[in-house]
Order: structure tokens, then sequence, then C-alpha cells
């Protein structure tokens, strides 16, 4: 039996500290978003200063993703019972702190050990963002203030990306982490000041074996679809990983369903419709919103020849739509419900998907993929809220700081699989496709072509009278690997909304509670 400790101080917050509460959280989820995408645009200056080879540059970039995905569950957990506020304050404090000396790293080395540190930190924040909304605010605000949530989960890997980029360019990659800083000094003022506390005080210790054995889980499945795409899927520490993360698994679930009423997370709940449905949908949006950003950067900066920056603007549309109609979709779902928003939403992410492929081009440019970018945009906002709502609906308010982290971990995983599934199709398909293209090409500048787009272009510019067929071989291939994604993509959404359409949520308008009911029940938080 579990029960929540009183909240700091008494009576439910009105309505302006509803709203400062709301944008505490939110900038200190948009510190974790973006520092996942943000260091992406920095990896030819990290090599050259480090000396650091790229499998060297592509842990530090993973290596956050690892530990953050790894620790969200237990964490959640943890600040469930220790209380809210206490865990995000912690967590801000470690992230702000490892953020500050990766921006002062002197060597990989320590560039690594920081990357680590900020994961943790990020760990600690990132459930508890949304465990606050969903243990503070009243269930008629609910609904909204999640929208504000999934829209900053959703666009802000991409504003977080743009901003990256821009400091890049007019500055230096180590001012990259002034921004993370910065927002968490702000969040900090913010929750100090706003944001009250709730713990769980439970009858039962800890569940530290479950905990334990699901960090093994993720970090063993993470690192397959993290490495497998470089060392290749048959490879030994691929399969090692797969198997480590498997068994794992099937052992987290073993457990779980032994220590029932005492569990980290109840398993026996994915049999119900909303938490198996919101958490299907997020796994798959996610997927194809990050593999989506995989296909479209090379395509911008190899096809189009646009500049980093440039790139990160082209991208700003599809997540200014999906923050935009993440705010959205609480409304539509009180009109026509759960169930049949997200279905809307999954349908118009797959119309987007089928605009990409049907009319991207070379010389159209970008024009010919914008409808499509806008379609996913909004297609992904309004199937995210509910997912979201979903979730941390189907376990109790005591347990939201887990029902919160398993939300960020199927959001994570979603992530690594569409990047490492998209990826290799386009992969495949461009090196299928350009094979007939590069006839007569000198052997060692056609095995380069083969490689990549941006290999190819590299080595067109040594190879004199085949420079031209070379790149145009190259930004042809590339449009076929793309519409082959793209057409995986479809078939994946297609499933979903059949999925959706048959076994989503109960496709009812959330209820509104009495007001005074609501605040008695901030009250007992």
């Amino acid at each position: 039996m579990s029960t929540n400790q009183p909240a700091q101080g008494a009576g439910a917050p009105d309505a302006r500290q509803l709203r400062t509460i709301l944008i505490a959280v939110s900038i200190a989820l948009m510190a974790v978003i973006a520092s996942v995408s943000g260091l992406n645009v920095a990896q030819t200056h990290m090599a050259v200063e480090f000396g650091a080879s790229q499998n060297t540059v592509l842990w530090i970039i993973n290596i956050y993703t690892l530990a953050l995905a790894a620790l969200l569950l237990p964490l959640g957990a943890i600040g469930d019972r220790l209380g809210r506020k206490p865990m995000l304050i912690a967590g801000l404090g470690i992230f702000g702190v490892a953020n500050v000396v990766a921006g002062l790293a002197p060597t990989a080395e320590v560039m690594i050990a920081a990357r680590v540190a900020s994961g943790i930190g990020a760990a600690m924040i990132m459930p508890i963002t949304l465990a606050v909304i969903t243990s503070t605010f009243p269930e008629e605000q609910r609904g909204k203030a999640i929208g504000v949530w999934t829209g900053v989960a959703g666009g802000g890997g991409i504003l977080g990306m743009f901003l990256s980029a821009l400091l890049v360019d007019v500055a230096d990659w180590r001012w990259l982490f002034v921004l993370p800083v910065a927002l968490v000094i702000v969040a900090l003022g913010m929750t100090l000041k706003s944001v009250p506390n709730s713990r769980e005080r439970s009858a039962h210790s800890f569940d530290t074996i479950g905990a334990l054995v699901s960090t093994v889980a993720v970090i063993g499945l993470i690192l397959v679809l993290q490495e497998g795409p470089g060392r290749g899927w048959t490879a030994p520490a691929t399969l090692i990983s797969l198997a480590v993360g498997l068994i794992a698994g099937i052992g987290f679930v073993a457990w779980e369903l032994h220590r029932r009423d005492a569990s980290l997370l109840d398993v026996r709940l994915f049999l119900e419709r909303g938490l198996a449905g919101g958490s299907i949908t997020l796994l798959v949006v996610f997927g194809v919103q990050a593999g989506i950003a995989v296909v479209l950067f090379p395509f911008f900066q190899a096809v189009l020849g646009w500049s980093g920056l440039l790139s990160t603007v082209a991208m700003m549309p599809m997540a200014v739509m999906m923050m935009m109609t993440s705010g959205l979709a609480p409304i539509m779902a009180a009109r026509i419900g759960s169930r049949s928003t997200m279905a809307v939403g999954i349908a118009l992410a797959g119309v987007g998907l089928v605009l990409m492929a049907l009319f991207v081009s070379v010389d159209g440019g970008y024009l010919t993929i914008l409808p499509g970018m806008l379609a996913m945009g909004i297609g992904m906002g309004l199937s995210m809220t509910p997912s979201t709502e979903a979730i941390t609906s189907s376990l109790p308010r005591e347990k939201q700081g887990v029902a919160s982290a398993l939300n960020d971990i199927t959001r994570e995983f979603g992530t690594a699989l569409g990047v490492a599934m998209l990826g290799a199709l386009l992969s495949a398909g461009y090196r299928s496709a350009i094979d007939d293209r590069l006839h007569g090409v000198p052997q060692g500048a056609a095995d380069t072509a083969r490689e990549g787009i941006a290999n190819a272009v590299e080595v067109s510019g040594s190879t004199g009278s085949h420079a031209r067929q070379i790149v145009h071989a190259a930004q042809q291939s590339f449009v076929d690997g793309w519409q082959q994604a793209m057409w995986a993509g479809v078939a994946v959404t297609g499933a979903l909304f059949v999925y959706i359409a048959l076994r989503g949520p109960k496709n009812s308008a959330p209820v509104a509670v009495d007001e005074a009911e609501a605040a008695e029940t901030i009250a007992a938080e």
C-alpha cells in the first residue's frame, strides 16, 4: 500500500502558480532534450581538437543518451519515494555542473566522463518534470499541460540543434554548453521558488533488483541500436549486447511478476489498452521522427549543398507544427476522444511520409518535401499528447515518477530504433542504386562513392572529368534510398494506425472533475 506525503505548503496552486510550475519544468526538460542532439553539429570540431577518432566522437555523443535511458526507470522510482522536488533540484545541479565541465574539458576522456554525469543528471530531471505535472495539475487542466510538455519533448531536439548550430557558426563549439547551463540556472531558480513537493510513502522496500536488472536490459538493447550500424549487426559485440539485453529484459519481467504489489513496474498493466497503445505509439512516432532527421540532414547538406545552420533552419517548420498541435491535441481529444485523436495524428504522419516519398527530387529541392514535413509535424503533435496521457493515467498517482520514466524510455528506444532502422534502409538503398551509375569511374573513387553521399561528394573533387557523374549518381541514389526508407515508414505507421483503431485507449473524452475535488487532490500531494 502506498500513500502520498503532503506537499510543502498548504492549499492548491492557483492559475498563476500552475503557469510558473509548467514553465519551470518545461525549461528543465528543454535543457535535457537540447543536449541529446546539440553535439551532433560539432563532431568535426571535437575530432580535430581532441585528436579523436570518429568512434570516440560518437561515444561522446551517444554515452549521454545511454546513461539517460538506462537510469530513467530507477531514478524516476527513487524520485517518487524521496520527493520529486528534491530529485529535480539535485538533477539540475548535477546536470549543470557536468555541462560546465564538458565545456572546459581538455581531453576526450574528460568529455566522456562529463557526458556520463550529464546523462545521470538528465535521468533525474526528465521523468520528474512530467511527474510534477501529473501530480500537481487538476485533471481538467492536466491534458493541456501535458500537451505543452510533449511539444517541448518533441520539438525541443530540433530547436536545440538549431541553437547549437547557430552557436557553432557565430562563436565556438564549446559555447554549445552555455545553452543547457543557462536553461538549468533559470529552471533551478523557478523550481526552488515555485514547484511543490510530493512523494510516495510505501510499506514495501525499494525494488533494488528490479532497478539493476532494468538498467542492464536498457544498456544492452540501446547499445545494439547504437553500435549495430557501425560494427555490423552480426559482430560479436553487437550479438553479445543483444543477448545480454534480451536475457535481462526477460529476467526483469519475471522478477516484476514475482514481486507483484512490491514491484518497480507492474508489467501486467501492459495488457491494458491505455499503456500498451500509448507506449507503442510513442515508440513508432519518435522512431519515425528521429529516422527522418537522419535522412533529412544529408539531403539538405549533400544534395542541396546547404550549411549545417541552414539545414537546421529547414527542419524548424516541422518542429513548430509539432509543438503547436501538441497544445491543440487535448482540445481535440476532449471532443472526439483520445483514440480518434491518436488515429488522426498517425494517419497524418503517414500521409507526410507518402508525400515525401512521392515528390522528393534533386531538382525540385526543398519545396518537394516541405508539405510532407508539415503533415508529419501536425500528425506527430496530435498523436504524442494523448499517448503520453494514456501512459501516465495507467499508473497510480504515487507512481507518476515511474510512469513518466516509462514514457521517456519508450521515446529513447523509439529514437534509437528509428535512427538505426531508417538509417540502415537509406544506406542499403543508396548502395544498391549507385552501382549502376558509376560506369567508367576509377575503381578507388567508385568504392569511396559507394560508402555514402558525403564520401561521394568529397572524392568527386579529385576525379577530374568524372566529378559531375559521381555527384549526380550519388544524389540520385540518395533519393532512391530516401524513398525506400519513407515507404518503410509508411508501412510501420499504417500498421500502427490499424492497431490503434482496433486496440487503442478507450475512445472517451476526459471527464472533468469538480473544482473542490481537484483542489483537495492537489493538497493531498
